[in-house]
């Protein structure tokens, strides 16, 4: 019998990979990661009951693993925007980048 590759073993590769590129991206990161780590518990299930039929499951172990990564770092930078919002508001940070923006010239 011939192997089938897991379902979504390539797509929780990919979403891994996108919720840490965007894991600056206001929590964009975090829905990239939490769909990549449910879809990674089911083709995990789907492997485990019949291990012999399906091949890819090293795609989704990584995928699994970047999306757990890019899961904590959305989520650090999600309360660090939300505490530099709360103590120093919206003026603030505006204030803050166009200092930024004249001390280098731009």
């Amino acid at each position: 019998m011939e192997q089938q590759k897991l379902p979504n073993a390539t797509l929780i590769l990919v979403f891994g990979i996108i919720s840490i590129v965007t894991c600056c991206c206001y929590g964009l990161g975090l829905i990239f990661g939490i769909i990549a780590i449910v879809l990674a518990k089911k083709a995990t299930a789907l492997y485990i009951a019949a291990p012999e039929q399906y091949s890819g499951y090293n795609n989704v172990k990584t995928g699994r693993i970047l999306a757990i990564v890019g899961v904590i770092l959305s989520a650090i930078y999600l309360v660090y925007v939300i505490y530099m919002f709360s103590t120093i508001g919206y003026a603030g940070i505006q204030e803050m980048q166009q200092e930024m923006l004249q001390e280098y010239g731009l």
